[in-house]
């Protein structure tokens, strides 16, 4: 019998910018078990001027940016009004990740823009977002936030690997804690140099396929001293910008440049899968879906890797923060310490009425 029923819109923007995963989904609590069903979920293209402004939110100047969180606010808001008027689902909230212009915890900064009090507004619906911020505050990575959902929803394989923007892994130790950290840059890279090539994203891993690896550029990017360090680690878009494209020479074709990529993400996923116990690996996130990536795991890897059905390929990561607003509902921890290196674990996510 289940206790209790939750409804929610859980609302995923990457840093990958390959557009805004909405998903209805409703939360079943029984005793302390938690089991989920995804009712409906959608990927919104961007609108080519959000696109490009997002692009650049870095360097924008700080009114440009103030503007920038209200127009993304307003655009989610949009979006997501747009998607429940097709649906008859009434949310009790809509949980919002926003979009990372900045991440830099060890100097107590992230910034995810999306206004949530716009998104309210526009919806009529209760908003919750800036998930991170109490975290870092806290002296935590405020990142990855998804483990509390592979601990609650997904406990039966020994790990939870997304391949986003950047892969992330959650699994746990052997002190039965949950560990969880960003690994390395995943289709952040892969889309860059897709783009080079007039494609959105190397379809299937096909660009890949037609490079040669380059040896010393592998070396250089498996020697980033980022790989040496222990977790709570995470990473942003400056890590790639500061750290891995300086090391690209000018004279690599973009298909070599890719193939090479292709490899130190192998590398990098396989080192610590293997390093597993054995058992299922469940893997989401788009680069699930591109077959050379998951081919080089498969290889590289014994453990047993489970890609997942298409809807929750798309969706895990906009279910999850679902999953999260409702933590943040019922006040209970949504961000773990042993994750995220803060003082302690915390309820996460600012609500707009």
């Amino acid at each position: 019998m289940v206790n209790s029923k939750y409804k929610a819109i859980g609302v995923m923007s990457g840093t990958s910018l390959d557009g805004v995963d909405v998903v209805a989904c409703e939360f079943y609590k029984n005793g302390e078990a938690w089991t989920y069903k995804i009712i409906e979920g959608k990927t919104f293209d961007y609108p080519e001027y959000i696109y490009e402004l997002l692009k650049a939110s870095q360097k924008l100047s700080a009114i440009e940016l103030a503007q920038l969180d209200v127009y993304y606010g307003r655009f989610l808001g949009e979006t997501v009004k747009s998607f429940l008027a097709d649906l008859d689902f009434k949310p009790g909230f809509i949980a919002s990740h926003g979009y990372t212009v900045f991440h830099q915890p060890d100097n107590g900064l992230t910034l995810q823009i999306g206004s949530g009090a716009e998104i309210a507004a526009i919806t009529s619906v209760k908003t919750i977002c800036n998930f991170r911020v109490s975290d870092v505050a806290l002296g935590g990575q405020g990142a990855p936030l998804v483990p509390v959902g592979d601990e609650l929803l997904f406990n039966e394989y020994v790990a939870c690997l997304n391949l986003g923007g950047f892969s992330n892994i959650s699994f746990k130790n052997e002190k039965n804690s949950r560990v969880a950290f960003d690994i390395c840059p995943a289709n952040f890279v892969l889309n860059h140099f897709a783009k080079k090539q007039n494609l959105p994203f190397d379809y299937a891993g096909e660009l890949g396929r037609q490079g040669n690896i380059d040896s010393e550029l592998l070396q250089h990017l498996n020697n980033l001293p980022y790989y040496a360090q222990v977790a709570p680690k995470s990473l942003g878009r400056e890590f790639v910008e500061q750290e891995v494209y300086p090391l690209i020479p000018d004279n690599i074709s973009d298909i070599d440049a890719l193939a090479t990529f292709y490899e130190h993400i192998n590398t990098q996923l396989s080192s610590v899968i293997s390093n597993l116990p054995q058992g299922k690996v469940l893997v989401t996130g788009g680069g699930a879906l591109n077959n050379l990536l998951i081919e080089k795991l498969k290889e590289s890897c014994s453990q047993e890797i489970v890609v997942s059905d298409r809807q929750l390929i798309d969706f895990k990561e906009a279910l999850i923060f679902g999953f999260l607003g409702v933590l943040r509902v019922l006040e209970i921890s949504n961000c773990l310490a042993a994750v995220t290196g803060a003082s302690r674990d915390n309820v996460g996510g600012v609500i707009y009425l």
